[in-house]
């Protein structure tokens, strides 16, 4: 199938600083396309709880298990990062179709606990100090175990060593493969786009003289 002639708009390194800035702030945002989106949960020395909507986690390595978290600079008060710095304990949780709209809720400028403000529930599970999201079909406990203050814009990587992990059974293939379709995750693309996701297929391990297969 011929591919279908689309113009391109080009922008260089000298427009970026001069566009407007919420246009920019949008097509930055999504350049790097689809990404996870999870509620992370934290609480306070306090007891105070806070839920916060992230899509800047990812993979960091398998053995051990550790996971990234991208923050905004600490210049102003940041609840979820201030948690973690005091209590070293946060949550991940998947957000599905079936709350979206809350989740996103989250990142309004709650001065209570964003859990009671947006609807959602708080759900403590073998005396993990932070609390999950019920109802997310994958809920991972991490502990903080590293910081990198990245000096180029002052944002903050945060790298968690997961603790535990409850995951729906039924979404588990027998090699560890995680469907996310089975368990509803959602994606989203740059600051408040959501999206359905649809598993297109998984490919054999790649090797030069070999074309990958579909396996599933």
């Amino acid at each position: 199938m011929k591919p279908l002639k689309v113009d391109m708009k080009h922008f260089t390194e000298q427009d970026f600083p001069v566009l407007d800035t919420f246009f920019r702030r949008n097509l930055i945002n999504c350049l790097s396309g689809y990404k996870s989106v999870n509620l992370l949960g934290t609480i306070s020395k306090e007891g105070v709880t806070n839920l916060a909507i992230f899509s800047q986690v990812f993979h960091i390595g398998a053995n051990p298990p550790l996971v990234g978290v991208l923050f905004r600079p600490h210049t102003v008060e940041r609840g979820t990062l201030e948690n973690i710095l005091e209590t070293k304990y946060f949550t991940l949780n998947h957000i599905t179709e079936g709350f979206y709209q809350e989740a996103h809720h989250t990142s309004a400028r709650w001065d209570v606990s964003e859990f009671a403000a947006c609807g959602l529930e708080e759900e403590y599970k073998d005396d993990f100090i932070a609390p999950y999201v019920k109802g997310s079909p994958l809920q991972i406990g991490l502990e903080w175990v590293d910081r990198k203050d990245l000096e180029i814009n002052g944002t903050i990587l945060m790298i968690g060593a997961i603790r535990e992990l409850y995951v729906q059974e039924n979404a588990i293939g027998e090699d560890g493969f995680i469907d996310l379709g089975t368990l509803g995750t959602i994606t989203c693309s740059g600051l408040d786009g959501y999206h359905r996701v649809e598993k297109i297929a998984r490919l054999s391990y790649a090797k030069p003289d070999h074309k990958p297969k579909v396996i599933s």
